[in-house]
């Protein structure tokens, strides 16, 4: 079986389930939301600890992949390093995301925060716009003491090496932020990770629609006993629904019945299909995912 360390690039595409949203790609050069912009909150708080994050946005993909998208790697105070370890390529996928989490000790952590501006994450950093279309922004937030700073850059490791539209300046800055990112992504491989065990699963809803792709037996009804099924919508113009459940029980759940990513759940008289996204330390609920981009 081929495995795919990094689900975020195109071979490992049927091992996510189908989302929805506005897929959409930040204007403008290589910076935060706001370039030459104090320290925003824009990023989770610090009440649960969170202290860099380092996710994807945007970019030339279906709409219904965005909400919920699971960041590359979340790092947290008391050293946890939440990641998504290697998925099978294969079709249907598995139900559920395999997160990873390893440990790091405090001192890592402040010394992760650190090598993380030294590396050019600070909220107005000018890392260009280069000749690239439809490309993913990468985005990495840094929080300490409070403040926050961001950059979020386009097509970050795509440009060529003498883009015209990038700057001497801009792709030297460019290289050494690609250059951290590789290191921080070293902890997915981490022979110290564990599955990461969610307290609570995010079930989210979209009305199921029945394949035809020769392969019946996979897609037997599971009957869904979480919360009902819609729930609130993340995104009405898809009718993308979100309910939050135990994290134990959907995992026995999904295991029992040998669910995967086009299995259809039945709750009351309709069929569902659904993507679990188990929340991270630093969410509460269907929020959360709604603000991702």
């Amino acid at each position: 079986m081929t495995l795919s360390r990094f689900p975020l690039v195109a071979t490992t595409a049927l091992a996510l389930i189908a989302l929805s949203a506005c897929a959409r790609t930040d204007a403008g050069g290589g910076s935060g939301d706001d370039a030459g912009a104090a320290p925003s909150s824009s990023a989770p708080e610090t009440a649960a600890g969170l202290v860099l994050r380092m996710t994807q946005e945007g970019g030339f993909v279906p709409a219904e992949r965005i909400v919920g998208r699971i960041p590359e790697v979340s790092v947290y105070s008391d050293g946890r390093v939440i990641t998504e370890g290697p998925v099978p390529a294969i079709y249907p996928g598995p139900a559920m995301p395999n997160l990873q989490v390893t440990t790091i000790s405090p001192d890592e952590v402040a010394g992760l925060a650190k090598k993380a501006q030294d590396a050019g994450v600070r909220t107005g950093s000018d890392l260009g716009q280069p000749n690239v279309a439809d490309a993913p922004n990468t985005r990495i937030d840094v929080i300490v003491d409070g403040a926050t700073q961001s950059v979020s850059v386009a097509a970050l490791g795509m440009e060529q090496a003498n883009d015209p539209r990038l700057t001497p300046a801009q792709r030297e800055a460019r290289a050494k932020l690609s250059a951290f990112i590789d290191k921080v992504r070293e902890f997915g491989a981490s022979a110290q990770s564990k599955p990461y065990a969610a307290e609570k699963i995010a079930a989210l809803a979209q009305p199921y629609v029945k394949q035809d792709d020769g392969l019946p037996g996979a897609f037997a009804p599971v009957a869904w006993t979480g919360p009902a099924l819609p729930g609130e919508f993340l995104n009405p113009n898809v009718k993308i629904g979100c309910v939050i459940a135990d994290g134990p029980a959907v995992l026995a759940a999904t295991q029992q019945a040998k669910a995967n990513q086009q299995t259809p759940w039945t709750s009351g008289k309709e069929q569902f299909r659904i993507t679990f996204r188990p929340l991270l330390p630093d969410e509460a609920g269907c929020a959360d995912l709604r603000k991702q981009k």
